[in-house]
Formats: structure tokens, C-alpha cells, sequence
């Protein structure tokens, strides 16, 4: 059969702040979706000026977040509505130059928000950015996306031997002395290995990261426990899990080859209006 690429933009605008759920396939460091809010009371805010301090907290986020170990926050503006708080967290792994040109390349997607927009989230592979007119620094947000492979199953004698090394994740990560970061490996007989990755974001404190990730999982495990791979990219804690070695290096397992696109699951949390752009990449036979 031959082998064709479909790609779909999904553009949906609520009247609740939501966190959506998209299987799809992503294996190189490509955009996987971002959000837009009109974030809190902003009937002051001028619009010029805010995009205007929008654009200095995007060139400072880029500049700085590759030089501080890949996690940067900052703010722009003065007091009042037009004031931005920014946020920038490279994967752990990434060097410092793919680091620099995913913070750079997430920033340019600020572009498809509307001008309205007075907070949003960018999600790529290798890393997040955010900015909101409210200060969010210090407070984990449950806010996030699960993606995998829908259409490859692990084996089931694997399951449980996966759930305990991503649960093991979820309660050494908050621990690690220098950056909320860490990599697992399990060997799982004929069945060969399974790595997993977990981190949150710097300004949180380890209490919250624990809290963080172990809400993550709750919240998606049953969707994604059984399969050979998935990632939950959240606002301030993301987790990893692949049946081949994928941090480090970045080459593509044949069990990563083909991904199947199911529905959509929509968990409705209370906000403003939101504009969420989805960019999905399928690959069907």
C-alpha cells in the first residue's frame, strides 16, 4: 500500500476554556498545537502597546531561555493590563541550539492568535512557551494535551511494568537536585525496553510538580496506558514514554511509522473564550 500524509488544521472556538485531547503522530520537532485566550478583565488594555510589550517578552524569551539551562521567565510592560508574563522550557535533553530555534519557531506561531488574545500556550515537541496579562509564575496549571499512537497496542504482558516506571517518574522527578528532569529505562524481556522522560516547569516548586504529574497520568492513563507510545505535553509538567530510545537521539522506530486519528475528548474547565488551533499530522496506509 502506498503511504500518503494527511494534514489537518482544526480550528474550534469555545465559550469555556478546555483542554483538549488529539491522538496524532509527531516525531520530529513540530508544532502539536497552541491555545488562545482573551485571559481576564481587559477592557483597559491597549491593544497596540500590549502587542507591543508582546513582541520585547518573545525576543527576550528567545534570547534568554537557551542560555539558563532552557527554562526562562520574564515580563514586559509596565503596571496595569498591558503588563505580559512569559514563560519558556526547553525539554531537558535538547541542546541549546535546537533549544534557541524551537523558542524562536514557537513564537512566531503567536502570530495565528488574535489580537485580543491576552494569553496563550504553544506546544511544540521539544518545547513550551506562555504569556498571559495575568501573572501565572509559581502555580501549576492542569492544562494539556495527550498524543500517540493509537493504532499500535503494546503488550499487555507490558503494561503494568509501564505504568510502574511512569508512576516511579512521576515521584523522582520532583526530586532530581539540579532540574526537574529525569529518564527512565526498563527492560521488558522479549518485548526489549521502555523508556520514559519526565519533567515540569522551573518555576514551580517540587510539591506541585509531584502534584502535577501524577494528575496528568489520572487524567489520561486509560487512554494511553496500552499503547507502545505516547507523550502528555501539559502547561507546567509533561511525561514521556516510548518503546524505543527517543531522547538524545531522534530516529524514528518502525513501531512509531503509522498513526491512526481518532476522536476528540474535550475535559470543559471555566474561562474566557478561547480560540485553540490544532495541527495534526497523520500518517495513514
Amino acid at each position: 500500500m502506498e503511504m500518503f500524509i494527511v494534514r489537518a488544521i482544526m480550528f474550534i472556538t469555545l465559550s469555556t476554556s478546555t483542554l483538549l485531547f488529539f491522538p496524532c503522530q509527531a516525531d520530529n520537532n513540530e508544532l502539536l498545537g497552541f491555545t488562545c485566550s482573551s485571559g481576564s478583565d481587559d477592557s483597559t488594555a491597549d491593544s497596540d502597546e500590549f502587542q507591543a510589550n508582546l513582541k520585547d517578552l518573545l525576543t527576550s524569551l528567545a534570547a534568554n531561555g537557551p542560555a539558563n539551562n532552557g527554562f526562562y521567565t520574564t515580563k514586559a510592560g509596565g503596571k496595569g493590563h498591558n503588563r505580559i508574563y512569559g514563560l519558556a522550557q526547553c525539554r531537558g535533553d535538547i541542546a541549546a541550539t535546537d533549544c534557541a530555534n524551537c523558542i524562536r519557531n514557537s513564537s512566531s506561531m503567536t502570530n495565528g492568535c488574535p489580537a485580543s488574545a491576552k494569553s496563550a500556550t504553544i506546544w511544540f515537541k521539544w518545547c513550551v512557551i506562555r504569556y498571559s496579562n495575568v501573572s501565572f509564575f509559581g502555580t501549576w496549571d492542569q492544562a494539556g494535551i495527550a498524543v500517540y499512537n493509537s493504532s499500535n497496542l503494546d503488550d499487555p504482558r507490558v503494561f503494568q511494568d509501564a505504568v510502574n516506571m511512569m508512576n516511579q517518574l512521576a515521584y523522582s522527578v520532583p526530586q532530581q537536585p539540579n532540574s526537574m528532569f529525569q529518564t527512565e529505562v526498563i527492560d521488558v524481556g522479549e518485548s526489549g525496553k521502555r523508556y520514559g522522560m519526565g519533567q515540569c516547569t522551573s518555576d514551580i516548586s517540587r510539591t506541585d510538580c509531584g502534584k502535577c504529574l501524577n494528575f496528568q497520568l489520572n487524567n489520561y492513563m486509560t487512554s494511553v496506558g496500552n499503547k507502545r507510545w505516547w507523550v502528555i505535553y501539559g502547561s507546567s509538567c509533561s511525561l514521556w514514554y516510548y518503546d524505543y530510545k527517543f531522547y538524545f537521539n531522534y530516529s524514528i522506530s518502525a513501531s512509531a511509522a503509522a498513526s491512526d486519528l481518532q476522536g476528540i475528548k474535550i475535559f470543559p474547565r471555566m474561562g474566557k473564550s478561547m480560540l485553540v488551533m490544532l495541527f495534526l499530522l497523520v500518517l495513514q496506509p
